[in-house]
């Protein structure tokens, strides 16, 4: 009695949960209890490799379709990187970049590299979460100087909308699309680098950061390790146009949600790294279980892991770095003996240089003059209208 009875709570609460309006399925969505069981619902849709991919399939076509990824035009475009005050520091280099993600528009950034120059180098995309101006901030330099000692060349670059990304405003209509794209041609960038060995890819960033990183991910094999920060929840699909403005977990044929898209990472190496203050407080419990148990379909639970800081909040501070250092280190095959260590790593060997040293484009180093500017300008190239 008790079996058939949870059957009908559980068929009535999905139900319920699922029979949302619209599409878009923003910020907490569902409760915490109501994602506890719709994990339960999600689960008893696949049981094996087969079942799983069919599943996997499904969720990689609503990303794709939800976001109009597949109606970017086929636009040829080379990168034309523009790469300026190139700096030597304690055991790495650091420099001002720019790349057009299609004709006129950029993105900016920063590339931290090895100062060995010999041989192929691990690659690492860096995006970032909402801070208007967080590529300059202490802890990203931090992470990706640190990161580039230890062997891998990185791509720090602007969130749409901020620091120098400001040919279009943050929340315009298609900023998941084209936060999604810019990451895709950052990938292809690396890659089409003499320096960067293909097979050792990987991808980090922390709250919106951390959702470009299992987006992109989910939908291109060619990131071979990911690192999401403090965003992969059963309950909260992310709060900003940039997240969950387009329909990415929901169509008429399926729904699902951020721990489904981050275990289609699987079986790539994946970390997920979470905190006790914010939607990320049961990933031990609810998101993490889930997860592994995809993994364990391929036999790479070893290649899974979860490390939760229950003391901490939403931010990718000290513990999670050298988390990330750690498992970059494993998988990436990098040289984490790189970096001094005693009781900890230690960052200070990092020199923090303020954001006008950062910046790509200035009054003596202007943006192209064939740069696009405005939602309306970019949109209206591209025939794209978020709708």
């Amino acid at each position: 009695m008790k079996k058939i009875f949870s059957f009908i709570v559980i068929t009535f609460f999905g139900s319920m949960v699922y029979g949302q309006d619209s599409m878009l399925c923003v910020g907490k969505y569902w409760s915490e209890d109501e994602a506890n069981i719709v994990m339960k619902r999600f689960a008893s849709e696949w049981s094996d490799v087969e079942s799983w991919e069919q599943r996997a399939l499904i969720i990689k076509k609503g990303i794709i379709e939800g976001m109009q990824l597949d109606k970017m035009p086929k636009i040829k475009c080379n990168f034309n990187p523009i790469i300026g005050n190139s700096r030597i520091m304690d055991g790495y280099i650091v420099e001002n970049i720019a790349i057009e993600s299609f004709p006129g528009f950029f993105v900016t950034g920063n590339l931290y590299r090895p100062l060995e120059e010999k041989g192929r180098h691990a690659a690492i995309l860096s995006p970032h979460g909402h801070m208007k101006d967080k590529r300059y901030t202490d802890y990203i330099q931090w992470r990706c100087a640190t990161l580039a000692r230890m062997g891998a060349v990185v791509f720090a670059y602007d969130m749409v909308g901020y620091a120098e990304s400001t040919q279009v405003n943050h929340k315009m209509p298609i900023a998941l699309l084209w936060q999604t794209w810019n990451s895709k041609r950052v990938l292809e960038y690396l890659l089409s680098r003499p320096d960067v060995d293909s097979e050792r890819v990987g991808m980090t960033g922390a709250s919106g950061g951390g959702t470009q990183t299992f987006v992109l991910t989910a939908i291109d094999d060619r990131i071979k390790v990911a690192a999401p920060v403090v965003q992969v929840s059963a309950h909260f699909f992310g709060g900003c146009v940039c997240e969950s403005g387009m329909p990415i977990h929901k169509s008429d044929d399926h729904q699902t949600n951020n721990v489904e898209i981050a275990a289609l990472c699987a079986p790539r190496p994946l970390l997920l790294v979470s905190d006790g203050a914010d939607w990320t407080r049961n990933t031990p419990r609810v998101e993490y279980p889930y997860i592994q148990k995809v993994y364990a379909l391929y036999n790479a639970e070893h290649k899974v892991e979860n490390v939760h800081l229950p003391s901490e909040r939403h931010d990718y501070g000290y513990n999670k770095r050298t988390a990330l250092y750690n498992f970059f280190d494993h998988h990436l095959d990098l040289n984490a003996g790189n970096i001094p260590y005693k009781e900890g790593y230690k960052e200070d060997f990092v020199t923090i240089l303020p954001a006008e040293e950062l910046m790509v484009f200035t009054k003596e180093n202007p943006r192209p003059k064939n740069a696009l500017q405005g939602d309306g300008a970019v949109m209206a190239y591209l025939k794209i209208t978020g709708d």
